[in-house]
């Protein structure tokens, strides 16, 4: 009896161990439900609807402001238009009568006539032009509502307009042709620390104003520089290299928050991301011990940042980094290799609406998509070996995806960039591919790619030691046939 109650107990200790095990899984499980809960809510704040309502209300307003001003014009147009026929026909009476005066060569028939012209301009006068408001039943501000998909109750609100979220590049709407050519708008005199020369620059990014602000990695500094300017300014770094929070040691890519109007840089062999303000004054170290490269933002604030030493990506709630100072993990984290789960020296990066994540798989020589929650990514360029030919790539840098879903490229070995549509076998060559020089239509060794809101295709070039920008070509309809233009 005494050793059956013994082994009772001692499988019961068992039993209780198996159910320990579980619960702590169960309990795991609820910490990352908790997570994804609060990602969620964030996200139901959706900040890309208001910035669409906001632009609405501007767009609407714009829209009132430039009619109001057309009408002011017209109504001033029309009534200077009225007073100065009168002067004039006035002017021409008055001089004829001058003129028969100074003559004394006049009679009864002039007198009757000169009456009868000024009694005309006095009854013109008498009676001004009218003058009306017009309202068109048919308003040039359309309606747009707000409706929930879940949500049974009727929320929607009625405004004006429908207008597209934020200012997006005209190139996103069919498959652009670009200029074979580019013209160099910064750098390009060789490498050198001076105000208008760069030494290797990595990621940039342009804004609305065709400014650009570029890592200039061997000179350890982020540089803006803007439009048409001879030379940039240094607006980060530039200090020598170091460790000092006013230093930066190899910065490899670059954020722009205008949001909190300051710079997010990954600086990469100080293994940090670090936020420089406006002001130069002020830095603030976001995240440390991380061999970080590309970095990206998605439209709810978590910043995403590759890791080339641990071959991942994970991503912060930029707002609250202290409360998950490891981040969560979204891609790769499975050691170095070539599986779809696995990355080789992960450089750039870009996060799409859907939360996707694009990141150039540089030693793997492809790109891999990762959907958001997913356990592997998919290939969706290169992947067939490093080499030149289209279905190949080597060591790809920069990217960028469009509306449409095609995928474009810095093809750094290969010298040139190339797009990739979804589910494409190869990709094809937009510019350069001309073999290495430092001619206009050469590359050398692509790093960086940007877009201004024209389309404008910007490449960093790391060997020559410029930015080069490549005009896109724009289709127009002349007697219903299709011509390529010149976007300048």
């Amino acid at each position: 009896m005494i050793n059956n109650t013994t082994q009772y107990f001692k499988d019961s200790d068992e039993y209780q161990q198996v159910f320990n095990e579980e619960l702590n899984i169960i309990i795991n499980h609820c910490s990352r439900f908790k997570e994804k809960l609060i990602e969620e809510k964030e996200d139901s704040q959706d900040h890309s609807l208001i910035e669409q309502i906001n632009q609405w209300e501007e767009n609407s307003i714009e829209k009132i402001q430039q009619t109001a001003q057309r009408c002011r014009d017209l109504v001033v147009e029309y009534r200077e238009t009225f007073f100065y026929d009168i002067e004039q026909k006035f002017s021409q009476l008055f001089e004829r009568i001058n003129e028969i005066q100074k003559e004394a060569k006049f009679d009864e028939t002039d007198l009757n006539e000169f009456k009868r012209k000024l009694m005309a301009l006095g009854e013109k006068l008498s009676n001004p032009i009218i003058i009306s408001i017009q309202k068109h039943a048919q308003s040039f501000i359309h309606p747009i509502s707000v409706i929930s998909s879940k949500i049974s109750t009727d929320i929607s609100l009625t405004m004006t307009d429908r207008s597209s979220t934020t200012q997006k590049s005209s190139f996103q709407e069919n498959e652009s042709t670009f200029k074979e050519y580019g013209n160099i708008i910064a750098g390009g005199n060789g490498n050198g620390g001076e105000l208008n020369q760069l030494y290797h620059p990595g990621g940039i990014f342009v804004d609305k104003n065709k400014t650009i602000f570029i890592t200039d990695w061997g000179n350890n500094r982020i540089v803006e520089w803007n439009c048409d300017a001879k030379q940039g300014q240094i607006i980060a770094g530039g200090n020598g290299q170091g460790n000092q929070m006013n230093q930066l040691y190899r910065p490899t890519n670059i954020i722009v928050d205008e949001q909190n109007h300051s710079l997010i840089i990954a600086d990469s062999m100080n293994k940090r991301v670090i936020r420089w303000f406006n002001d130069q004054q002020t830095q603030e170290i976001l995240i440390e011990n991380i061999y970080c490269w590309g970095l990206a933002m998605d439209k709810n604030r978590f910043l995403y940042v590759t890791d080339t030493e641990k071959n991942e990506v994970r991503k912060w709630k930029i707002e609250k980094i202290n409360e998950n100072k490891e981040g969560t993990l979204v891609a790769g984290g499975n050691g170095k290799g070539n599986q779809l789960n696995q990355f080789n020296h992960p450089t750039f990066i870009f996060v799409d609406e859907n939360r996707s994540v694009y990141v150039s798989d540089s030693k793997n020589h492809r790109v891999m998509k990762w959907q958001r929650d997913g356990n592997e990514g998919i290939i969706v360029a290169g992947g067939n070996d490093e080499g030149i030919n289209l279905n190949q790539l080597s060591h790809p840098r920069g990217l960028f995806v469009d509306q449409m879903g095609h995928i474009y490229i810095a093809d750094w070995g290969n010298h040139r960039i190339v797009r990739w549509g979804k589910e494409n076998v190869e990709g094809e060559i937009i510019v350069g591919g001309n073999r290495k020089g430092h001619g206009l239509n050469q590359l050398n060794s692509p790093s960086g790619l940007s877009f201004d809101l024209e389309g404008n295709l910007y490449v960093a070039e790391w060997r020559n030691h410029r930015i080069i920008q490549f005009d896109k070509f724009v289709e127009k309809t002349f007697n219903g046939k299709r011509k390529k233009i010149s976007n300048f």
